[in-house]
């Protein structure tokens, strides 16, 4: 833990950990599963390893955290976020 993209990325994961367990306890069917899950903790790997020495790609590292929150807000929706795009 020495770079910033370890601590944001570990945070991500560990905020994608709780919503795991959380949703797991609910009573009631699940309605996502592990596997909706995986796109995001590899994108915090990623984004991780892309944003240390020697890659020290800070923005790509960047463009991929973005990318995993957009994901998180979209596909797993925490909080009960439902975005709907406006209509015409």
């Amino acid at each position: 833990m020495e770079t910033v993209y370890d601590w944001i990325t570990v945070a991500i994961f560990g905020g994608l950990v709780v919503l795991f367990l959380h949703r797991s306890v609910q009573p009631g069917e699940p309605q996502d599963t592990i596997l909706h899950y995986l796109p995001p903790a590899v994108g915090c790997a990623v984004a991780n390893w892309v944003g240390n020495p020697p890659q020290n790609q800070g923005l790509f590292s960047f463009l991929i955290v973005l990318g995993v929150l957009i994901y998180v807000l979209l596909v797993l929706k925490p909080f009960g976020f439902d975005f709907k795009f406006p209509k015409r």
